[in-house]
C-alpha cells in the first residue's frame, strides 16, 4: 500500500507559557500544503524482522531504529499482531524545516497499517497513537486545517480556504534546532491565549499586522538568511509572509494575479509554489 503525506505550514505560531512537564503551551494554525512524499508498506515473506527500513530522494539524517516509520511501525506492534514489513519513503519534504515531514509519514504509517491489516483503530485512538510520537503528528491524521492548542494535539478544525491564492514555500537550507529555538523564547514576550483566534478572522490583508510567530525573533537574530527571505517574499508582493514553525522554512501568500515567475532565490534553496 502507497501513501502520499503532505507538508503543513504554521499561519500564527503564539507561545502562550511553560508548562509543569516542560512542554510549552502554544496556539497555532496547522494549514497542510501540496508537498508531498510518498511511502509504501508490504509484508516481508523473505524475513522475521519486524520492520525493514529504506529511503530515497533527500537524505535523511537519522539512524533507522530513531525513524519515526519505524517507529510508528513498533509502537502498533506492542498492541497488534501483524507480519514482518518493509517500508520505503521516498523523501521530498525538506527535513528540519518546520513543515512536519517526519511527523506526516509517521502518521501516514499509522493509517496505512489500520486500513492494510484492518485493525479497525478509532480515529481517535489513532490520535492517541500519533500524539506518543509527537506533537505535530496527531494533526496529520485529522490533515485539514485546524487550531491546534496544548502541545499542538488538541485539534479543532476551521474555516479557511487559501485555494485561491498561491503559497510560495522556500527553505534555505538552514537547520534550526527546535529545542535552542524553545530555549530561546523570552517568558516576558508570551503572547495572550486566545489571541490568533481572534486575529485570523481579521482579512488576510491585516494578517500582516497581527498575526506573528514567536519564534522569528530569536530565529532572525541568529539566522539572517531566514529573516531576508521573509522581507524579500513581501517586497515582492506577498499579502502575508511569516516562518513556519520553528523554522528555517519560510512561506509567502500572494493573490493569483501576482506574477512570482521572476522571484528568484539561491539555487540551493528549496522553493516550491503550491
Amino acid at each position: 500500500m502507497v501513501s502520499f503525506p503532505n507538508a503543513k505550514i504554521n499561519i500564527g505560531l503564539n507561545i502562550i507559557g511553560k508548562r509543569a512537564d516542560g512542554f510549552h503551551n502554544l496556539e497555532t494554525i496547522f494549514y497542510p500544503i501540496a508537498i508531498k512524499d510518498a511511502v509504501e508498506i508490504v509484508e516481508n515473506k523473505e524475513s522475521s524482522t519486524d520492520v525493514i527500513f529504506s529511503s530515497a530522494g533527500k537524505s535523511i539524517n537519522v539512524s533507522d531504529d530513531d525513524n519515526l516509520c519505524v517507529k510508528a511501525v513498533r509502537l502498533l506492534k506492542k498492541d497488534f499482531d501483524f507480519p514482518p514489513l518493509k517500508i520505503h519513503l521516498h523523501k521530498n519534504i525538506p527535513m528540519g524545516a518546520g513543515m512536519g515531514g517526519g511527523s506526516a509519514d509517521a502518521s501516514a504509517i499509522l493509517i496505512l497499517l489500520n486500513k492494510k491489516f484492518q485493525l479497525n483503530i478509532s480515529p481517535e485512538k489513532l490520535i492517541e497513537y500519533a500524539l506518543s510520537l509527537g506533537s505535530d503528528c496527531p494533526f496529520f491524521i485529522i490533515n485539514k486545517p485546524c487550531f491546534a492548542g496544548g502541545r499542538g494535539e488538541v485539534l479543532q478544525k476551521i474555516n479557511i480556504d487559501l485555494t485561491c491564492y498561491k503559497i510560495m514555500i522556500i527553505h534555505p537550507g538552514i537547520y534550526v534546532n527546535t529545542g535552542e529555538a524553545f530555549a530561546q523564547l523570552n517568558p516576558a514576550n508570551f503572547s495572550p491565549a486566545g489571541e490568533l483566534k481572534e486575529q485570523i478572522k481579521l482579512d488576510i490583508t491585516q494578517w500582516k499586522h497581527t498575526i506573528k510567530n514567536d519564534f522569528e525573533a530569536s530565529v532572525f537574530k541568529k539566522h539572517l538568511a531566514i529573516k531576508e527571505i521573509k522581507e524579500k517574499l513581501y517586497n515582492e508582493g506577498a499579502v502575508y509572509s511569516a516562518m513556519s514553525g520553528s523554522g528555517s522554512t519560510v512561506f509567502g501568500i500572494f493573490s493569483l494575479d501576482v506574477d512570482t515567475t521572476n522571484i528568484k532565490f539561491p539555487s540551493h534553496y528549496f522553493c516550491q509554489l503550491v
